[in-house]
């Protein structure tokens, strides 16, 4: 079984303050994350949302663990009506004009490990497309190459 969590990494050309509103405002994470019906970066607060894909639906919910404004937000992650509980940590670190986003979901194998939808690959899949893609796009809407 691999406990190892898993990691990445993007820095985005954005300040701090700018990424952090994207990660903490219900009306901005609707535009790159998941429709949540409320969100308060507040220790405690818990928040549910469904994802999934083909006819499998899931129900995750979450809480609030640690906020530390512009620089750390973690929260649980579980799945309703299945056993396993995991840690999702967003960090940000200031670099330059740009900042780097550190994403960390630790816990993964609490889940059912023969449901693929829990797999390791599944959630990094997942993860590669939110950050790299989805925030990115978001936060940095024009590309100049």
């Amino acid at each position: 079984m691999n406990n190892q969590p898993f990691v990445i990494e993007r820095t985005f050309n954005a300040p701090a303050a700018r990424v952090w509103k994207a990660l903490t405002d219900r009306d901005e994470m609707q535009q790159w994350y998941f429709n949540l019906s409320a969100f308060k970066p507040e220790v405690g607060f818990t928040f549910e949302f469904t994802g999934g894909k083909d006819d499998v639906i899931y129900v995750h919910v979450c809480g609030i663990l640690e906020v530390v404004p512009e620089r750390k937000l973690s929260y649980s992650w579980q799945y309703k009506d299945y056993e396993g509980r995991s840690v999702v940590t967003f960090e940000l670190f200031p670099e330059g004009d740009g900042t780097r986003l550190k994403l960390t979901h630790e816990g993964l194998e609490t889940f059912p490990q023969n449901n693929p939808d829990f797999a390791k690959t599944s959630f990094e899949q997942g993860w590669t497309y939110i950050i790299g893609k989805s925030l990115r796009e978001y936060i940095e809407p024009v590309h100049s190459n």
